[in-house]
């Protein structure tokens, strides 16, 4: 599940490198509006690669991981009381 959340972020990252690379490398000289609404658009893809990279899956149990057994064993048996519902 990391792993696809990895590659989805360096895709968006990628994406958003080559807009901003090409609206000011060569599209700026056919349109400046052009270049300004990718480059406004690169903007935007950061803080969605983010939320993307760092999305919860499914099976995630990162946010109860205390280190306390009683608590890890509890989240345990709840986890198979919903599973078995």
């Amino acid at each position: 599940m990391y792993a696809r959340r990895r590659h989805a972020y360096f895709i968006l990252m990628g994406a958003c490198l080559t807009l901003f690379i090409s609206a000011w490398g060569f599209v700026r000289l056919w349109s400046v509006t052009a270049a300004v609404v990718m480059c406004i658009v690169a903007m935007v893809i950061p803080p969605l690669a983010a939320i993307v990279a760092n999305r919860r899956g499914p099976d995630d149990r990162w946010w109860d991981e205390s280190g306390d057994e009683e608590s890890d064993r509890w989240w345990r048996e709840l986890d198979e009381y919903n599973h078995r519902r």
